[in-house]
């Protein structure tokens, strides 16, 4: 019973961290353009690379 006496706050404050994450990487533009980053490994690069 003393082991969930400091686990349960443990997984509460890991839950939080990762949700204050989550929102942090909201407000820097993290999710903005996820069709971008999807279309952009159909771009063709081999027309900047010399002969």
């Amino acid at each position: 019973m003393n082991g969930l006496a400091i686990l349960i706050p443990v997984a509460l404050g890991l839950g939080a961290l990762g949700l204050a994450a989550f929102f942090w990487s909201l407000r820097r533009g993290q999710f903005d353009d996820l069709d971008g980053a999807a279309a952009r490994i159909l771009i063709d690069d081999d027309e900047d690379r010399p002969a």
